[in-house]
């Protein structure tokens, strides 16, 4: 009986083997990479109802982040204005400028502003401002230069890993407290060997136990 199959057709099965497993490699490696915070997230720019520069407000006129941020150092949310911040400005400033419609329609009618959030993190996930920023963590470090936006975009992306990086080497992003809201901070050449000391005689000791941030 003549053969129907050439003998090459015996290659088949380890091909689709093969196959098979370099296409699920890659797939893994695919949804890693492009399904990571650091991709999806970093850069991240919704489009606010106000227009609101941070590069005019804090990187022209100085303006501190805890002015507008109000509960940064005292509860887990840093806060958003509220229209009476803006108003203590905007009410004797700019006061007739379409930009700002917003801001004076909420006044008046007592409707706030329904700002878009730009940092996400994940309901399973918990973060303390206070406990970072009254513990040497820097604004910029997770925000980044915000003093040079216009629009507030995702720099950082906020993930496990990232965040362990600091948690697990807290001496090479700790900062003096009077320089936590400072933009461009440069720090000084002994920096890691004072934050050391710092974190000895604080007992400063960031957790990397799970239920440190999920529970």
């Amino acid at each position: 009986m003549p053969q129907i199959f050439s003998r090459k057709t015996n290659r088949l099965p380890a091909l689709s083997l093969a196959g098979s497993v370099f296409g699920g490699v890659l797939a893994v490696f695919l949804v890693w990479y492009y399904f990571s915070p650091e991709f999806y997230e970093v850069g991240y720019a919704p489009e606010q109802p106000v227009p609101y520069s941070h590069r005019v407000h804090v990187g022209k006129l100085g303006l501190d982040c805890r002015y507008c941020h109000g509960g940064v150092e005292i509860a887990d949310k840093a806060g958003i204005p509220s229209t009476q911040t803006c108003m203590n400005c905007h009410g004797q400033i700019l006061t007739e400028s379409p930009r700002l419609q917003a801001v004076r329609d909420s006044w008046a009618t007592d409707q706030s502003i329904e700002w878009v959030k730009v940092h996400h993190l994940p309901d399973y996930a918990h973060f303390s401002h206070a406990s970072h920023v009254n513990n040497g963590v820097g604004c910029e470090t997770c925000h980044g230069r915000i003093d040079q936006m216009d629009v507030v975009r995702v720099v950082k992306p906020l993930s496990m890993g990232w965040c362990l990086e600091c948690h697990r080497q807290p001496e090479l992003y700790l900062r003096p407290q009077s320089e936590i809201t400072t933009m461009g901070y440069q720090p000084p050449a002994d920096y890691i060997e004072r934050n050391l000391e710092r974190i000895r005689k604080e007992g400063i000791r960031p957790p990397t136990n799970c239920s440190a941030c999920h529970y």
